[in-house]
């Protein structure tokens, strides 16, 4: 399990990448980051023509039902792995 100091660093280090993941991965890091620190994601999925939303939506719905310190677990280990 990792602490709130190792999550908080790992989302610092997260901003500071030499080189930009891809959407993939950035939408893997933003879902766990929001599972992590909100639980699972709400009942109302965005519509209309917001891509964006919807793409960052369904990411972090994904995760409902993983434990807020699971998913700081696995955003903690994919931040080191990215970084190197």
């Amino acid at each position: 399990m990792v602490t709130q100091a190792e999550f908080e660093a790992a989302s610092q280090r997260s901003l500071q990448m030499p080189t930009k993941p891809s959407n993939m991965v950035l939408l893997q890091l933003y879902a766990l980051y929001k599972q992590g620190t909100d639980g699972d994601a709400g009942p109302d999925r965005p519509g209309g023509f917001d891509f964006k939303a919807i793409a960052k939506y369904d990411a972090w719905n994904s995760l409902r039902g993983t434990s807020k310190d699971g998913a700081r677990q696995q955003y903690v280990e994919l931040v080191n792995e990215l970084a190197g």
